[in-house]
């Protein structure tokens, strides 16, 4: 009997929907130049089954662009006497210098909160701030400022609802990269969703590297600093000369 009720369940294993992620990306290298005024990638993708989709909640996908993440110290400021100063301060292990995500849906109403710390989805769960209790009073207070500044420099941000999804089948994104990236690996990752909890996941890298005039003043400031000073120096007393000449022969 019990061999018979494990044979019926492995052939019925498939119909519970064995769904899996295929992706792809519009660009995998993004190439900062001296005009270079932001990126769009676009992500796309399907879901292989080996049945038709289940019975129950509907598919939903979350994808999440995340550029090189840094430490930093958050400082609050305080007046006193008259004057804003610098008191209470905490340290961030790392932030990501971009963040943003992209889903079908609601974010609170297609996630789990268990899938998230599984998984580290939202902006909360990507900011490493540990032991920051111990720094200051309402320590949550500063993550939350650090969040809040970030949107509204549009490093970090929540494209609800922004993935289009076509018969639970073929899904597509748009992802817009801003001016001012840091240089370093950007993960894109992509997840598949029933009933708040993942059923796949896949991880892909977008390269962003400083490229021709860009990158070779790059190169010269950190390896050559003495030579890049000397070089800086003499490209501002030529400018100057020049814009000198110039107002006198206008003259």
């Amino acid at each position: 009997m019990i061999r018979a009720l494990l044979f019926l369940l492995a052939l019925a294993s498939p119909a519970l929907a064995n769904e899996a992620l295929v992706s792809g990306l519009s660009q995998n290298r993004v190439q900062i130049t001296a005009n270079f005024d932001g990126s769009e990638i676009l992500i796309y993708g399907a879901v292989k089954r080996d049945s038709p989709p289940p019975n129950g909640p509907p598919l939903e996908v979350i994808v999440t662009v995340e550029g090189p993440s840094t430490g930093l110290i958050i400082r609050r400021k305080e007046r006193v006497a008259g004057i804003w100063l610098n008191r209470s301060s905490v340290t961030v292990d790392a932030a990501p210098s971009f963040y943003a995500v992209a889903t079908t849906d609601k974010l609170d109403k297609i996630l789990s909160g268990t899938e998230d710390l599984r998984h580290h989805i939202t902006i909360p769960q990507v900011i490493r701030a540990v032991g920051i209790s111990d720094e200051a009073e309402n320590a949550p207070d500063f993550i939350a400022a650090l969040e809040r500044i970030r949107l509204d420099e549009s490093r970090y941000r929540i494209a609800e609802r922004s993935v289009q999804l076509a018969d639970e089948t073929l899904f597509r994104t748009d992802i817009a990269l801003p001016a001012n990236l840091t240089e370093g690996n950007y993960k894109v990752r992509l997840f598949i969703l029933r009933g708040g909890a993942v059923l796949d996941t896949q991880e892909r890298l977008i390269a962003v590297r400083k490229a021709g005039l860009e990158r070779f003043l790059y190169n010269l400031a950190h390896q050559q600093p003495l030579l890049y000073g000397v070089i800086s120096l003499v490209m501002a007393a030529a400018a100057g000369w020049a814009a000198s000449a110039a107002f006198r022969f206008v003259r």
